[in-house]
């Protein structure tokens, strides 16, 4: 009994301390975290040699009554596709067509409204064969993204689109990620040609992944698409021709003075602030969020764009 009460006398000041001591600690401020860059911290701090312009000749131009439409193409994916496309664009095939189509949570399609008599080709090709993965071997600016994804064995990024890749197929291909634009068709893999264009304006539909050519994206004035009403007859189709939105005219940027082209910059996503900027993405920091993914989508990761400064 008296080891006992001994023992408990000893130990008795060495807990009251330690209450003590925790007392204490609750009443301390916490350690503030450290912030976390943003995207827009990141694109702040960047260099100009994080940037590359677009290339005049693989942009194209749609002018709507409300703006200008720029897609980039991408020619490693569907070379023979966007060669078509551009042989459309000048001969002027575009040029008086219409947005046929804004299907909610999907996509907007434009093309020729008069299925019984359609605008005749000049030098395009009527059929050109579905582009739906190339080798591995025409992507040498594939960077992977660290995430799992549930459509493709590994998922990246290549020279600023979303991609797709087997290693065992030893095939790539462009993903459906908002803003990117392909080409329709009908059942047959070679029944599209470039002169029904989409872009995707809706949750990404990656079950199109590998069944249809995409070409490219937009990246600039796709509100001029997404905020489009949507289609009352099937499929998001418009069933009066009022509906439409007129394409004024579709060009290469590489056709029109450098006076008139839109003067836009793309981050290069092979670049280390790039990589800093999905790394913001994934674990995303500041006083608002609580809980950092510490993940990403490949149609998630950001790719920024922005007008070059002026010389």
């Amino acid at each position: 009994m008296l080891a006992l009460t001994l023992g408990a006398l000893v130990l008795a000041p060495a807990g009251a301390a330690r209450a003590n001591a925790a007392s204490e600690a609750k009443s301390a401020p916490a350690p503030v975290p450290a912030a976390k860059a943003t995207v827009a911290d990141v694109v702040k701090a960047s260099k100009p040699g994080d940037w590359r312009p677009l290339d005049p000749n693989n942009t194209l131009y749609m002018e709507l009554p409300g703006g200008r439409v720029v897609i980039e193409l991408a020619p490693d994916f569907a070379p023979n596709n966007i060669a078509n496309i551009k042989a459309l664009a000048q001969e002027r095939y575009y040029d008086g067509l219409a947005v046929l189509r804004s299907q909610d949570n999907f996509v907007a399609q434009w093309g020729d409204p008069d299925e019984k008599n359609p605008r005749p080709f000049k030098n395009a090709k009527a059929k050109v064969a579905g582009e739906f993965t190339v080798p591995m071997s025409s992507d040498k600016h594939f960077v992977r993204l660290p995430d799992h994804d549930g459509y493709a064995p590994l998922v990246g990024h290549s020279n600023g689109f979303p991609v797709g890749r087997d290693p065992k197929m030893r095939s790539t291909w462009l993903a459906h990620c908002y803003g990117m634009v392909g080409v329709g068709r009908d059942n047959d893999s070679d029944s599209g040609n470039g002169a029904e264009l989409y872009a995707v304006t809706g949750h990404a539909p990656r079950q199109l992944d590998r069944n249809i050519t995409v070409v490219g994206r937009v990246v600039a004035g796709m509100p001029l698409l997404s905020a489009l009403p949507r289609g009352a007859a099937p499929m998001g189709y418009y069933d009066k021709p009022e509906q439409r939105t007129p394409i004024k005219s579709l060009r290469l940027a590489a056709e029109l003075p450098e006076a008139e082209r839109s003067r836009l910059e793309v981050m290069r996503s092979d670049s280390p602030t790039y990589q800093a900027a999905v790394e913001a993405q994934r674990n995303r920091g500041g006083p608002w969020n609580k809980y950092a993914a510490g993940h990403i989508e490949l149609c998630n990761a950001p790719i920024p764009v922005r007008e070059q400064a002026a010389k």
